[in-house]
């Protein structure tokens, strides 16, 4: 069977990617934590699973876990749309995700063993809500390599005076006085510690918020073509995405500086450029 394109750059980028860290994740005395921060539809979780393959072809014991699966439960955000803001109900911006317990994974991986198992939640995307922690899964050795991906990681605060005008239609009518928008920038300052553990962040840029919204889209119609349950319509996918367009377009502009290394794609998702810090 012919790869695809995308296959084939896939498993050319994690090779080169690899390599770049090889060293230093050879020399680490711990595991090594690496920072795969892509904006929605980047392909940033594809990608993870190419690098996790790989690095267990050298040898290396390795790790993925997602922010998705960070996500609070639904019960959870319900008690954060009743007593923050009703916005809270949508999974995604920083405040609804379980830090604590992603540090909490991380510290514990150097010591995992068969007697000392590490478990990490697993999100649902379909029900909205995590799986029972009986379908967790389970980490019985130290990995030598740790991958965490997600949307936005590496992203700091807004400066104050960006968050005074509404970027969308959202924003203007349903967080008028930018309570909301004010309660996420100041949960963003909760994720530092986590960026910080991070030996290294590569960011997957893309080309515009526009071309993100674009891809999101493209994998909510593969959604939609397969019956998968809470696929959105074109509707629900604008509204469901105007909770993330102040922060894409804040990463968008602010990451690539922060980032050790850099690949930027084209519109079609091709790499167009590589770059390291």
């Amino acid at each position: 069977m012919r790869m695809s394109h995308a296959d084939m750059q896939n498993e050319a980028l994690a090779g080169h990617l690899l390599d770049q860290y090889a060293g230093r994740i050879a020399r680490s005395r711990r595991p090594y934590i690496l920072g795969l921060s892509g904006l929605q539809g980047s392909g940033k979780s594809t990608l993870a699973r190419v690098m996790k393959a790989q690095a267990e072809a050298r040898g290396w014991a390795t790790e993925v876990l997602s922010l998705d699966d960070f996500y609070y439960a639904r019960s959870d955000r319900e008690a954060l749309a009743r007593d923050v803001h009703p916005l809270l109900r949508s999974r995604g911006v920083p405040g609804t995700h379980e830090i604590e317990l992603l540090l909490s994974v991380l510290a514990a991986l150097p010591y995992a063993s068969e007697k000392l198992p590490v478990t990490h939640p697993r999100f649902d995307k379909g029900r909205d809500t995590r799986f029972s922690p009986s379908r967790w899964p389970r980490t019985t050795r130290p990995p030598q390599l740790v991958i965490v991906e997600g949307w936005a990681l590496g992203i700091r605060p807004q400066l104050q005076a960006a968050l005074t005008r509404p970027v969308n239609e959202l924003e203007r009518k349903e967080d008028p006085d930018g309570s909301w928008r004010h309660w996420v920038n100041k949960q963003l300052r909760g994720y530092q510690p986590l960026w910080r553990k991070f030996d290294a962040l590569i960011v997957l840029q893309a080309p515009s918020w526009e071309i993100v919204r674009r891809w999101r889209g493209e994998q909510e119609q593969y959604l939609l073509a397969r019956h998968a349950p809470l696929a959105m319509d074109e509707a629900a996918m604008e509204r469901f995405l105007a909770h993330f367009e102040r922060l894409s377009r804040h990463a968008l502009a602010t990451l690539p500086a922060l980032a050790d290394t850099c690949v930027e794609y084209d519109d079609d998702r091709h790499v167009t450029g590589l770059s390291h810090g």
